[in-house]
């Protein structure tokens, strides 16, 4: 779904050329023809609806100023840039210190204006990401947190809102990689427990020997090598939540004692005496199916029933590919700053494409395609080019996986006389043309085992050439190399070269 640009501005005229530009970009236009509209606008809907604001600074009434002011009481406040003249630049450095994120002078070029977009909305998602990332370390991810635009999504908020306000046992199921545990976190965030204890528990990462350990706690010497006290999950959780994540694949000796944890409120540490008292909220989730296991005789049923209380079921990407786009979006800005490359979006070619595929990893395959692409990216836009796996499932796209270069070979292999300067590789000649242009004299640049030859011997080579050449004119030699007459003499003798007279 394109972002949505609310344009304020008094000038009936400048107003439509602002509106015009903007859809040209790509985007959804709202319009509003001073301060007074464009903050009904803002307020109006639900949170989120603006993307961006187009605000000009001087108004009747309700300036740009006064908008800004107003929008620090927002739940969610888009990103600003305001319009200015060559004359306000002062206002407009104080718009930015109010808020604004840029400014661009009047009349806008189409090109500084789309820059200024694209640039805000960069700015959006990532300050997008850093909140939800610093929301989750505190515990108070939210429900409007999730990027979620699809029907079947806003279901899943419906009813995991209504779990938040209760102490019910929660059941999450879904396909793995579908977000469980965000909706967790949502719930716990919007509960009256988010400032207590977030414990998870992967229940099928913990070996099967240690899992009432971890669980449950141990005194010391309760088994070999318990040389520690451990309290256990459960009294981590003491006041907070437990998220029990993979549940279906706690094994069934330590599905008894969960199970009397839940109904008694209370834990036994292997080797304690006494029971522990806890209160905690639970959380569980899972991509089995738990009934088929409770029939198969591999989970208890009496367990499940306590566990099912409140069932959330979180739907495969699949079922709402209307969420794709938003998450493409969050997935490029995160990575594109993690990696520090400039990459200001996704064409809508690979954007189609990327809404037609299954995606049976659901989120984290999605997440991992985009990082992917986003390394892979040589331009600011992201395209089919960069998703070859996926475009290779989709029907109508051709793109293949580009093979890794071969090792390239320290020790070039030269086929046939090589002139210098002609290929990248050593040369095997040093390539001199005669005089008459038909026929030319090389001299070997490379040794018979392939190793370069020394400057002594490829010098010696070249004054015998010059001496055949100039037919022996010893002036004429040593001009043409360079060198004195002396000089030239005494190299000749040394190489065993008799001198003609002149």
């Amino acid at each position: 779904m394109p972002k949505c640009v609310l344009v304020v501005d008094d000038d009936p005229t400048h107003r439509r050329i602002l509106e015009e530009t903007t859809k040209q970009f790509g985007y959804e236009v709202q319009s509003a023809d001073g301060g007074e509209a464009a903050l009904a606008a803002l307020q109006a809907g639900n949170p989120g609806d603006i993307s961006l604001v187009l605000l000009d600074l001087v108004m009747p009434g309700t300036d740009g100023m006064a908008v800004l002011s107003a929008m620090r009481s927002l739940p969610k406040k888009p990103p600003v840039i305001v319009q200015t003249t060559n004359g306000s630049i002062d206002a407009a450095i104080a718009a930015m210190r109010a808020g604004a994120v840029d400014f661009v002078v009047k009349p806008v070029s189409p090109e500084r204006l789309e820059v200024s977009i694209k640039n805000a909305l960069k700015i959006e998602a990532l300050a997008g990401e850093i909140s939800r990332m610093k929301a989750t370390a505190e515990g108070k991810l939210g429900f409007s947190d999730l990027i979620a635009s699809s029907e079947a999504m806003e279901r899943v908020i419906e009813v995991g809102q209504r779990a938040s306000s209760s102490n019910i046992p929660v059941l999450i199921e879904g396909e793995s990689g579908v977000g469980k545990e965000l909706i967790a976190r949502a719930i716990l965030g919007e509960g009256a427990r988010k400032t207590k204890p977030f414990v998870t528990v992967n229940c099928g990462a913990i070996p099967e020997n240690l899992v009432e350990s971890i669980l449950f706690g141990h005194e010391r010497g309760a088994f070999t090598g318990s040389t520690d006290k451990r309290i256990g999950k459960f009294v981590e959780a003491d006041g907070g939540t437990l998220f029990l994540d993979e549940i279906g694949e706690l094994p069934l000796d330590a599905q008894v004692k969960m199970l009397r944890a839940l109904q008694e409120g209370e834990i036994d540490p292997v080797g304690a005496k006494q029971s522990v008292k806890v209160d905690i909220r639970l959380i569980s989730a899972t991509n089995q199916n738990l009934i088929k296991a409770v029939q198969e005789g591999r989970f208890r049923e009496d367990l499940y029933y306590r566990l099912n209380v409140f069932p959330i079921w979180v739907p495969p990407l699949r079922e709402r590919l209307a969420d794709v786009p938003e998450l493409i979006r969050h997935f490029t800005a995160r990575f594109a700053a993690e990696e520090g490359k400039r990459i200001d979006g996704i064409d809508a070619e690979a954007e189609a494409m990327l809404q037609r595929y299954s995606w049976p990893g659901n989120i984290r395959q999605l997440e991992n395609a985009v990082f992917r692409a986003v390394v892979l990216a040589d331009t600011p836009t992201l395209t089919v080019s960069e998703f070859p796996q996926i475009a290779a499932h989709v029907e109508g796209y051709a793109v293949t996986v580009p093979p890794a270069p071969a090792p390239k070979d320290p020790t070039p292999h030269i086929e046939g006389p090589v002139m210098l300067g002609q290929s990248p590789d050593t040369p095997q000649t040093i390539h001199v043309p005669s005089r008459n242009g038909k026929d030319s004299v090389g001299i070997p640049a490379l040794s018979a085992n392939g190793d370069i030859r020394s400057l002594e011997d490829v010098e010696a080579d070249m004054i015998r050439l010059a001496f055949g050449r100039y037919r022996g004119r010893m002036t004429e030699i040593a001009k043409r190399l360079g060198i004195g007459r002396s000089t030239l003499y005494r190299k000749m003798r040394e190489i065993g070269l008799e001198a003609r007279p002149n």
